[in-house]
């Protein structure tokens, strides 16, 4: 493990994949009302979110540049598309067990399906509601970083 990544593997809880701004406000101010999101990082695009976890390495036993507890990710990003991004880290054996939560506006039903076949743990549709945006928000913060219990993400050799 490089420096870097050392650095930000112990500071990076939940990376939220978001190129709108006002979700993306919205998102973290909810988590951090609930103290959920102390070592949230934002990234606008997939392209941003792949080198954040897989760094600008090709090589793939390199080390990881950030292995998050969680990802919040939106499907429709600019320059690398939020099925993209899951299909990666889910083929990649040191991020495969990696809960994904798609957070998206689609709810066209080839959207969710070609989700939950690359892989994805939880789908959630956006409530275009304030109170319920944010009622959704604090609810996965509260599952995915409080009660749910995953494996390490590292595999076992």
């Amino acid at each position: 493990m490089t420096d870097r990544s050392a650095k930000l593997a112990g500071v990076v809880e939940i990376l939220l994949v978001e190129d709108n701004p006002l979700d993306a406000e919205l998102t973290q101010r909810e988590l951090t009302k609930y103290n959920l999101a102390n070592r949230l990082v934002w990234v606008k695009n997939g392209e941003a979110a792949l080198e954040m976890i897989f760094g600008t390495s090709l090589d793939p036993s390199a080390p990881l540049a950030c292995l998050p507890r969680l990802i919040l990710l939106d499907l429709k990003l600019p320059k690398v598309s939020g099925h993209e991004v899951l299909k990666r880290i889910k083929e990649d054996p040191r991020t495969k067990k990696l809960p994904v939560v798609v957070l998206t506006s689609s709810c066209q039903e080839i959207d969710m399906l070609r989700s939950y076949e690359l892989g994805v743990n939880s789908y959630v549709v956006k409530p275009v509601e304030f109170e319920k945006f944010t009622e959704a928000v604090r609810q996965l913060g509260l599952y995915w970083l409080l009660l749910n219990k995953s494996p390490e993400t590292q595999s076992i050799p």
